[in-house]
């Protein structure tokens, strides 16, 4: 089996809320997604998803998605995409960083080993560990009481993990936290993400002024020092997210006992490969995860899944199900959420289907 093909679609995912808002002002409304197709010369299609929260979140953007895949194509056309380090190491010695241009090719490429195997792809990962996966809810950032209705519906509709959009003003995230928290159930999870957008003095200041409230504070400020000395002054369980980019910052943030929970993005990290492998380092080190990406349709809510489902449920803090977020179904067969929970397709692959319809032209297309 090699490579003959490598293609992609543009979509455009608008939100169900409208918009998506987070630290520092920060907002979309219509998310650009890149479905990446890798066809063989047999005829097999494996199916891939890309959709970066934006430039000014990491650095990733839509256009660099489908500007990466022109020039990384040409480099893997008559590979095997069974082969999966193998790919791994040829992309990376094609093209020098850029995880996120990487990760679509490699989930695709998941995708055609199951489908060569017959396998779905949560059994390739390691196998499935219960029968579902617990997911949380992002709340955008609002006023404190528009919050806590927020999550008072999304309790409504099964949720127990809500993640708070915070980050802004420290009074009034203070407020947003005790909001949110005080309609909760003592055995619902809040976690507080500050997306880095406090500064060290003002993450100090809120952990302090909700030392009495049961909460997660994740990824408060910028730099990972900044957050190590945030950590050291609080009891909160404690969460890094976008320091986490690779297994180095895994152990060093071991070390250094930074962290309790990290939150894996597949695309972040490169694919499935590279994110198993930090998957699989984290249960190692007793570490919990949550396990997602940055944003996406059905196709990246299928790999979240997925991966997710083949984690051992004592280190699977949450997940994401992004394609309740979104208006728009890209494929058929992707998991739907249900009372909170979702789980992995049992079919060969990821388990879904493209609807081409929606997908509409080729904007890549390297043989």
């Amino acid at each position: 089996m090699k490579i003959a093909r490598i293609f992609a679609h543009r979509v455009e995912l608008p939100l169900v809320e409208g918009s998506y808002r987070w630290s520092g002002g920060k907002s979309v409304s219509v998310f650009d997604s890149t479905i990446v197709g890798v066809e063989t010369d047999g005829g097999l299609v494996g199916y891939g998803e890309v959709c970066p929260l934006g430039p000014f979140y990491l650095p990733a953007y839509a256009e660099g998605v489908r500007a990466g895949l022109r020039e990384l194509g040409p480099h893997l056309i008559g590979l095997d995409p069974r082969e999966l380090m193998a790919l791994n190491h040829r992309m990376d010695a094609a093209l020098k960083g850029h995880p996120y241009v990487k990760s679509g090719i490699d989930i695709a490429c998941w995708d055609l080993l199951g489908q060569a195997t017959q396998l779905p792809v949560c059994t390739l990962l390691g196998g499935r560990f219960g029968e579902n996966v617990r997911l949380y809810r992002a709340i955008s950032q609002q006023a404190p009481d528009e919050m806590a209705q927020n999550v008072q519906g999304y309790r409504e509709q099964g949720y127990t993990r809500f993640q708070l959009k915070v980050g802004g003003d420290p009074d009034t995230d203070i407020e947003r936290i005790r909001a949110v928290r005080s309609m909760l159930r003592p055995t619902d999870r809040l976690v507080a993400d500050a997306n880095t957008g406090w500064t060290q003095h003002e993450a100090m200041r809120v952990v302090r002024a909700v030392r009495d409230v049961d909460v997660y504070i994740e990824q408060p400020c910028l730099t990972y020092e900044e957050c190590l000395a945030v950590r050291r002054h609080t009891s909160h369980p404690f969460v890094l997210d976008e320091n986490i980019d690779s297994l180095d910052m895994l152990l060093r943030g071991k070390a250094d006992l930074a962290m309790d929970v990290v939150n894996l993005k597949i695309s972040k990290l490169g694919g499935l490969t590279r994110t198993r492998q930090a998957r699989d380092l984290c249960v190692a080190m007793g570490i919990a995860m949550t396990l997602e990406d940055s944003w996406g349709g059905d196709i990246t809510t299928a790999a979240i899944a997925h991966l997710a489902h083949s984690t051992p449920e004592e280190f699977r803090f949450t997940s994401t199900d992004f394609n309740s977020y979104v208006t728009v179904s890209t494929a058929a067969g992707a998991p739907q959420r249900h009372q909170g929970f979702m789980a992995a397709s049992r079919d060969p692959g990821l388990g879904i289907a493209p609807r081409m319809e929606v997908l509409g032209p080729r904007v890549v297309e390297v043989a």
